[in-house]
C-alpha cells in the first residue's frame, strides 16, 4: 500500500522513543513521529535526537515537523531530512503554498509531504495548496481548525464546509482523497469506527489517529459495511461480465446507469473482493 492508498496514520509523540516500536506494530498503515504539538518546547532537542536516531535505525515513518515560520521548523527538518527510513514530512498549519513549495524544493527524491490544513486561512486556501504540485496529500486538522473559529469540535455540522473543501480541492488539485483529523476518545472503539464511516461518506480517503486501539475501528470504519458489498455485487451481477457498461439497469427497484455501476466497482475494490 502507499502513502496514497494509506487509510489509518497513527501519532506517536516524538520525545517518546518507547513507543516506537509499539506503533509500527500497531498495524497502521503509517507512524507519525510529531515534533510539533506533542512535544513541549523544552523537549524538542531530545525529541529531534530520539526520532532522528530511530529513522536512522530500524524504524521508518513520516515526521510532523512544527509549521513554517515557527523557531523550531529549520532544526526538525535538518534532524530528519536525508534519514533512511524518512517516509515524508507532515507539515501543521498549512496556509500559503509557495511556502510548501519551497519545503518540497528542499526534500530529498521519494520524501512525502502532507498538508495538515487547520486554520481559517488554511481552508480559504485549500485550493491554490492542492494546486501548487506541494503536497502529496492534504489532512484535516479539525481540533485546531475549531479553536481557530471558535466552534465545537463534536458539531459535526459545524465542521461539514471545511471537509467538504478539502474533499473538493483534493479532487480538483488531482490528489488522492485526504485524511480526517482525529478522533480525541482513545476507549471508545464505536466513536472511532462512526467517525471514520462519517469521513468516508464525505470523501475522506483516511484518517488520522491517536492511540494505537483506534487504527483497527478506523480501518472498519472506512471498509464497506455487508450492505453496502451486497448492493454493489447485485448491480455488477446484473451488469454481466460484457466490456461495455449497458446504458440503463433497474436493481432492487433503482435505475442504474453508468456513474452507479462506478460505484459499484469501487466498494467492491475498496473491500478488497475480485469481480
Amino acid at each position: 500500500m502507499t502513502a496514497h492508498e494509506s487509510v489509518t496514520w497513527l501519532f506517536v509523540p516524538g520525545n517518546r522513543e518507547d513507543r516506537f516500536e509499539r506503533a509500527a506494530l500497531s498495524g497502521a498503515d503509517e507512524v507519525i513521529l510529531d515534533l510539533e504539538d506533542a512535544v513541549a518546547a523544552g523537549a524538542k532537542d531530545a525529541a529531534r535526537r530520539q526520532v532522528g536516531s530511530w529513522l536512522d535505525g530500524r524504524g521508518a515513518g513520516w515526521v510532523r515537523v512544527n509549521a513554517i515560520g515557527t523557531a523550531w521548523h529549520r532544526d526538525d527538518l535538518a534532524a530528519v531530512v536525508g534519514r533512511a527510513g524518512l517516509r515524508g514530512v507532515v507539515v501543521p498549519k498549512a496556509e500559503d503554498p509557495d511556502s510548501l513549495v519551497r519545503l518540497r524544493e528542499r526534500l530529498p527524491t521519494g520524501v512525502g509531504l502532507v498538508a495538515l490544513v487547520e486554520s481559517a486561512v488554511g481552508i480559504d486556501r485549500v485550493s491554490a495548496v492542492a494546486a501548487s504540485g506541494a503536497a502529496d496529500r492534504l489532512a484535516f486538522g479539525s481540533v485546531d481548525f475549531a479553536l481557530d473559529i471558535g466552534a465545537d469540535e463534536s458539531d459535526q455540522a459545524a465542521l461539514l464546509f471545511a471537509r467538504s473543501c478539502l474533499v473538493v480541492a483534493s479532487r480538483a488539485g488531482s490528489l488522492p482523497p485526504p485524511l480526517d483529523g482525529v478522533t480525541a476518545s482513545t476507549t471508545d472503539d464505536a466513536e472511532a469506527r462512526e467517525a471514520a464511516a462519517r469521513a468516508r461518506a464525505l470523501g475522506f480517503g483516511g484518517k488520522l489517529c491517536i492511540h494505537p486501539r483506534q487504527v483497527e475501528p478506523v480501518a472498519e470504519g472506512f471498509r464497506p459495511t455487508a450492505a453496502q458489498l451486497a448492493w454493489a455485487t447485485r448491480v455488477l451481477g446484473e451488469a454481466g461480465t460484457d466490456d461495455t457498461d449497458p446504458d440503463v439497469l433497474s436493481v432492487d427497484g433503482q435505475m442504474v446507469d453508468r456513474p452507479v455501476l462506478a460505484r459499484a466497482r469501487a466498494i467492491v475494490a475498496r473491500a478488497g473482493v475480485r469481480e
